[in-house]
């Protein structure tokens, strides 16, 4: 039993020894399963994700959290960070993130036009406060002036994920999530969504760098997965789940 437990430990020191953990906006969870998939098939680097709100992973990572690289859902967290020296690559764009409306239920007609229609209870939108495809969301609402109508039908999800969860329960009728969540190969094929039109909103600027415990424990690790994530290949998956390129 002592040895189990020995060639336990070490066995799974020298697992995580050859890993590196990411910080994940929850948006683009899905495109960074099948990048990080990609990447596991030709490199023994396990890369362990970790997904929330941009928001909650920038206090995370304020407080110590040692993770190595940060994708965020927009550049003003990677620029917070880098501002506070607790990154060592400027941010830099690896995508611009979509907007989709996105509902289960039969009876909700698919439109902006539509969302203060009597059948329609419950409107699911991630927070602005953690999440910024909810502040875009909101812009969206306000442009098409229907935002204060409506207003007091709207749940926030804390992140992408719980609006998601949200719309998928049906616990909301309707929803403003990421296009990268209606193209993934989970939810494809469940329910019906509509993009909505790339000028009704500012391009969502979404940004990575490496954090300085990935500069300082897993610096050639950090780099090599940095760089794959702007390769041919990982740009050509981050474009199949909906995402516009740099």
């Amino acid at each position: 039993m002592y040895f189990k437990l020995i060639f336990f430990i070490i066995l799974t020191s020298t697992i995580y020894a050859n890993s590196i953990k990411v910080a994940v906006a929850a948006n683009v969870r899905f495109a960074f399963d099948e990048i990080s998939k990609a990447y596991m098939k030709k490199n023994d680097i396990k890369i362990i994700p970790i997904v929330s709100s941009s928001g909650k992973l920038t206090a995370q990572i304020e407080h110590g959290a040692p993770f190595d690289l940060f994708l965020s859902a927009n550049m003003k967290y990677p620029k917070y960070l880098f501002n506070k020296n607790l990154a060592t690559t400027e941010p830099k764009i690896y995508a611009f993130g979509t907007l989709v409306l996105w509902s289960l239920s039969k009876k909700v007609t698919i439109d902006l036009k539509n969302l203060n229609a009597i059948k329609i209870k419950k409107i699911a939108i991630p927070n602005p406060k953690n999440a910024p495809y909810g502040i875009e969301a909101l812009k969206v609402l306000k442009k098409y002036y229907i935002k204060e109508e409506i207003y007091h039908k709207i749940v926030f999800g804390e992140s992408i994920s719980q609006t998601n969860q949200y719309i998928y329960s049906q616990s909301a009728d309707i929803g403003i999530t990421a296009k990268s969540v209606v193209l993934s190969p989970k939810m494809k094929s469940i329910g019906r969504w509509k993009e909505i039109n790339k000028n009704d909103y500012n391009p969502i600027k979404q940004g990575i760098v490496i954090l300085k415990h990935g500069y300082k424990k897993n610096q050639k690790k950090s780099l090599d997965f940095y760089n794959f994530i702007f390769s041919k290949e990982g740009q050509k998956i981050l474009k199949k789940y909906g995402y516009i390129l740099p």
